[in-house]
C-alpha cells in the first residue's frame, strides 16, 4: 500500500495528508476546489517549518514530505490505483455518502474505503457501497501532526483483515490505533461533546463568562485547553453537527445542543475558521492565541 489519496484538503485533510507523505507514502490529495488545494499544501509546508524551527526534522525532511505529494481536482484521477482512500470532507451525511457511492464504483476491487468522520455510522456509509467488508473508520484527532490517537471504527460488516490492516498502517504512522465500534459519536465524541455541550449551557444559563469557565477546566481538572477555546479550535458547526448525531441517534435529551451553540452557528460565528466564536480570533482582537500554533 504505497499511495494513499486523501479527499479535502482541509484542517483534518491537509493533516492527514502530511503524516501519511512525511512517513514516505506517496499522498494523492484531492479537492474539488483548486484554492484549497493551495491552501492544504501551503499548511502542510507552514506545519513542517514550525517543525524545522523546534529542530524536529530537517528542512530535507520537508521537502521530501512535500515531495510525496500530488495535488488533484479530479476524484477519479485521484483515487485511480491507490490502496487506501481516507475521506475527510465536511462532517455531512449526504455528502459523505454520495463520496462513497463513487468511490465504490471507480476504485479498484481490493481498495480500502476510510472514513475520518468524528460521529456518522460506518454501517450507514457502507451501506451504499458494494464492498462493506472493507469500509472502516479512521478517525484522526485534530491537529493531526502532533495527536497520537486514531479511533478505528469497525462498521457491522468491516473484515478483521481490514481492521488488522488499518491498525498496523496506523502504527507505521507513529499513532496508538484504538479500535472501537460502531455508535453514534464513538468513543472520544460520545465523552467529548457532552462536556463542551455542558460548559455551553453553563455560559447560556449565566453561571460564569467564558475565560472563568476555561480557566476552572485547565487550572482545576488540568486540561490543556478548556471547553470553549477546544469547541472553537474544532469548529462549532462540527459541534453541533456531531451532538445532532448523538441526539437523533440516541434519542436522549442530554446529548440536545445547547440553543446558545445553535444561535451562534446560526450566526456565523463557528469559531477559529470564521474569526470568532467564543473568543474573537480576528488581527485587532487576539483574545487567545494558546491554540495559533496549530493552524
Amino acid at each position: 500500500m504505497n499511495t494513499i489519496a486523501v479527499i479535502g484538503a482541509g484542517t483534518m485533510g491537509n493533516g492527514i495528508a502530511h503524516v501519511f507523505a512525511q512517513k514516505g507514502f506517496k499522498v494523492n490529495l484531492i479537492d474539488i476546489a483548486p484554492a484549497s488545494l493551495d491552501k492544504g499544501i501551503a499548511t502542510i509546508g507552514k506545519n513542517l517549518d514550525r517543525m524545522i524551527a523546534k529542530e524536529i526534522i530537517a528542512e530535507q525532511d520537508k521537502q521530501n514530505t512535500l515531495g510525496n505529494i500530488t495535488g488533484f481536482t479530479d476524484l477519479v484521477k485521484g483515487v485511480a490505483n491507490t490502496g487506501l482512500v481516507v475521506e475527510a470532507a465536511t462532517e455531512n451525511l449526504d455528502i459523505k455518502l454520495g463520496i462513497f457511492k463513487k468511490l465504490d464504483e471507480v476504485c479498484d476491487d481490493e481498495t480500502i474505503l476510510a472514513t475520518n468522520t468524528s460521529s456518522i455510522s460506518i454501517t450507514q456509509i457502507a451501506a451504499v457501497t458494494n464492498r462493506p467488508e472493507k469500509v472502516i473508520g479512521m478517525h484522526f484527532m485534530n491537529p493531526v501532526p502532533i495527536m497520537r490517537l486514531v479511533e478505528i471504527i469497525r462498521g457491522y460488516s468491516t473484515s478483521d483483515e481490514v481492521t488488522q490492516t488499518i491498525m498496523e498502517l496506523s502504527k507505521q504512522l507513529g499513532k496508538t490505533p484504538t479500535e472501537v465500534n460502531d455508535y453514534p459519536g464513538f468513543v472520544a465524541n460520545r465523552i467529548l461533546m457532552p462536556m463542551i455541550n455542558e460548559a455551553i449551557e453553563t455560559l447560556y444559563n449565566g453561571v460564569a463568562g467564558v475565560q472563568e469557565i476555561d480557566t476552572v477546566m485547565k487550572l482545576g481538572m488540568a486540561h490543556p485547553m478548556g471547553p470553549l477555546q477546544l469547541a472553537d479550535f474544532i469548529g462549532l458547526d462540527v459541534c453541533l453537527s456531531i451532538l445532532n448525531v448523538m441526539y437523533n441517534g440516541f434519542k436522549n435529551p442530554k446529548y440536545a445542543p445547547c440553543p446558545l451553540l445553535v444561535n451562534m452557528v446560526m450566526a456565523g460565528k463557528l469559531g477559529i475558521k470564521s474569526g470568532e466564536g467564543f473568543y474573537d480570533y480576528s488581527e485587532s482582537r487576539k483574545a487567545d492565541k494558546v491554540s495559533s500554533q496549530f493552524q
